[in-house]
């Protein structure tokens, strides 16, 4: 789903704008310096009920931030001392590409998305000391390895920390297939 159309569905629903939020929150004093994205985020939820994904889309409204910003390019999570995960990501990109036919991925600011279709089913956040893959998983028990997302990404039910190459295994990629074939577009 694109930006715009994230922004048409909140409108639909609520039928307020961006602007129309943005005045609420200025009225309510979310937008002094100081105020959290998580507590903007809690009233969008709160209040309108928003999802997640529509309170963040709003947030980044107000922040100036959507995906026409040119910092949000998966090179920008691959910069500095994290540039030696581009190599594991790209290696990781290439075997989903194995068994999707409609892999996206949608770059923000803190994470990269992994889009089958318009449904995202994983993101890949880098740290300069490991690459987190969060995955979005249906009735899955968490492991040692795959432990509860929580409140890494409200979005991803599990997440796993890789800290070398040679944990892109068979394992790995299995979760990532049963998150794939789990958030097939709805028809």
């Amino acid at each position: 789903m694109s930006f715009q159309a994230y922004l048409d569905n909140i409108k639909i629903k609520t039928g307020k704008s961006p602007d129309d939020f943005k005045k609420l929150a200025e009225e309510k004093g979310l937008l002094k310096p100081g105020i959290k994205a998580g507590e903007v985020v809690a009233w969008l939820k709160k209040d309108f009920d928003l999802g997640h994904g529509h309170a963040m889309a709003i947030y980044s409204v107000f922040k100036g931030l959507n995906e026409q910003n040119t910092d949000n390019t998966i090179d920008k999570h691959f910069s500095g001392e994290k540039e030696k995960w581009l190599s594991v990501y790209n290696t990781l990109i290439k075997k989903i590409q194995s068994f999707s036919t409609d892999l996206k991925t949608a770059p923000v600011a803190s994470y990269i998305s992994l889009l089958r279709g318009e449904r995202k089913f994983a993101v890949v956040q880098v740290t300069k000391d490991r690459m987190y893959i969060g995955l979005k998983l249906k009735d899955q028990s968490p492991t040692e390895r795959f432990e509860l997302a929580g409140n890494w990404n409200t979005q991803m039910t599990h997440k796993v920390a890789v800290i070398s190459s040679k944990e892109l295994d068979k394992v790995l990629f299995s979760w990532l297939q049963k998150a794939y074939d789990q958030n097939a577009p709805k028809k």
